[in-house]
């Protein structure tokens, strides 16, 4: 846990430490993490939100660069196939091997909390089929809504890939075009571990807030 609280903090180092290793292979690893965060219930913990505004950031960085190694619209198409792909994924999971899945343990400890579930069930009672696009902006309930959307059979074509397509591009590209244009501020520069923290905090605001009015709700 803390080696992950590294990463988040000081995600543009780690940034600019593999950009300097890999170049372009960052957009593979990229992709990976994306797809990764969002296509596999068991990895709700990739920092989706500060990375994807910490790339902005390096895009913004490398504008001027003839050949640059990462741009941002190419790496914007790109991430969001892969979170579309991870979601699409995850939902089939959910859908066709939920059940087991949840049933996993390693050693004596679930792979999928029941707490974790339950925050999503309550943002999906709050705001329905809205919560597929909202929760792209939420850490843990992005991983989780698309595994609850297929444990509940919801429809496919007709409610979920519509509006998981639409929350896949907006997320990685709101955050990702924040970064580029928030990034190269001196100020955010000079503060971007409070950037992240503030950017996490944002993030998980709204799992808070629907998760105390689900047990409001369920105390009356």
């Amino acid at each position: 846990m803390s080696e992950l609280l590294d990463i988040l903090l000081h995600i543009n180092d780690h940034l600019d430490a593999w950009l300097q290793i890999y170049g372009s292979s960052l957009y593979f690893i990229l992709f990976m993490i994306i797809f990764v965060e969002t296509g596999l219930v068991i990895m709700p913990f990739l920092p989706g939100d500060s990375l994807l505004f910490a790339v902005g950031a390096i895009c913004a960085r490398m504008a001027d660069d003839p050949n640059p190694a990462l741009s941002l619209f190419p790496l914007i198409a790109l991430l969001s196939v892969a979170a579309i792909a991870g979601d699409h994924s995850n939902y089939f999971i959910g859908k066709y091997a939920g059940s087991k899945v949840i049933r996993w343990k390693v050693g004596g400890k679930a792979l999928v909390k029941e707490s974790y579930i339950s925050k999503t069930q309550a943002f999906f009672d709050q705001y329905g089929t809205k919560a597929i696009v909202l929760a792209r902006f939420v850490p843990i309930v992005r991983t989780f809504t698309p595994f609850v959307a297929g444990v509940g059979n919801m429809d496919f074509k007709k409610k979920f890939m519509p509006y998981d397509i639409m929350g896949g591009i907006l997320w990685i590209s709101s955050m990702t075009i924040a970064g580029y244009i928030l990034g190269s501020h001196e100020w955010v520069k000079a503060h971007f571990e409070a950037v992240v923290l503030i950017i996490i905090f944002l993030s998980i605001l709204p799992m808070i807030l629907a998760y105390i009015k689900h047990l409001i709700g369920k105390s009356k």
